[in-house]
């Protein structure tokens, strides 16, 4: 399909449902299924992660560096924008986490 996000067009949503939005946040819920994977999006303005769940991730990123993180239940993780990436779930659970964007950048 000619739409769908790829490593060269990281066009995917950044989570799997707007949960709130104003002039100054965009709040997320984002999803992954056991195994499963977010696909490749693009976060283009600055934002915290709550990690709802916890889990074991991998995060590739468009240059084919990967990382594996642990995520513990309750850890809050600041990035900045500009980040491209695909996540994948290596949990064998949901993996699930609360996502801001933070509209009023630097």
């Amino acid at each position: 399909m000619a739409n769908e996000p790829t490593r060269q067009n990281p066009s995917g949503p950044i989570g799997t449902e707007v949960l709130f939005e104003n002039e100054q946040v965009r709040v997320w819920d984002m999803q992954v299924p056991p195994g499963g994977k977010k696909a490749w999006h693009h976060h283009t303005l600055d934002y915290v992660i709550i990690n709802v769940t916890g889990g074991k991730i991998e995060l590739e990123n468009v240059d084919g560096h990967s990382i594996i993180a642990d995520d513990k239940v309750g850890g809050v993780i600041w990035k900045d924008a500009g980040e491209k990436h695909e996540l994948r779930n290596l949990s064998g659970k949901p993996y699930r986490n609360i996502l801001v964007e933070l509209k009023n950048g630097k």
